[in-house]
């Protein structure tokens, strides 16, 4: 049964889309400018399923300060700020759990299909939620 189910993932498609070009070490720069002459294609991204657990969302409007999302983060990815009130994110740490979002009263928190987050410095905007 194991090798029959091996035989047959030997020779089928895979399920996964290769990764995103703009994420390829510089030595790449020939296939992008190919895609840019329109020479090559890139493959177009795997459409992400409607209840995807992606990067959290935050609406500062909406929060009311009351940490609670603090409280249930299990991997103390949010950073209470005092001196306004709000909160920070580190998504680099975050487990994509949603219990944040489950628990906020004000819906000030939202998950989002957003889910390429890859990035060579844990700081980065694009991983700093505020």
């Amino acid at each position: 049964m194991i090798f029959g189910t091996l035989i047959k993932q030997l020779f089928s498609k895979p399920a996964t889309n290769p990764f995103p070009a703009r994420y390829m070490p510089k030595s790449v720069t020939a296939l992008l400018a190919k895609v840019a002459a329109g020479k090559a294609t890139i493959h177009p991204p795997v459409p992400a399923p409607a209840d995807l657990r992606g990067k959290i969302a935050y609406d500062r409007e909406k929060c009311i300060g009351c940490q609670l999302c603090i409280r249930v983060c299990p991997a103390k990815v949010i950073e209470f700020l005092p001196e306004n009130k709000k909160i920070r994110m580190y998504v680099a740490r975050c487990t994509f759990c949603a219990q944040c979002v489950d628990a906020c009263p004000v819906d000030a928190l939202a998950t989002t299909p957003n889910f390429l987050l890859a990035d060579t410095d844990r700081f980065s905007k694009n991983l700093i939620v505020d």
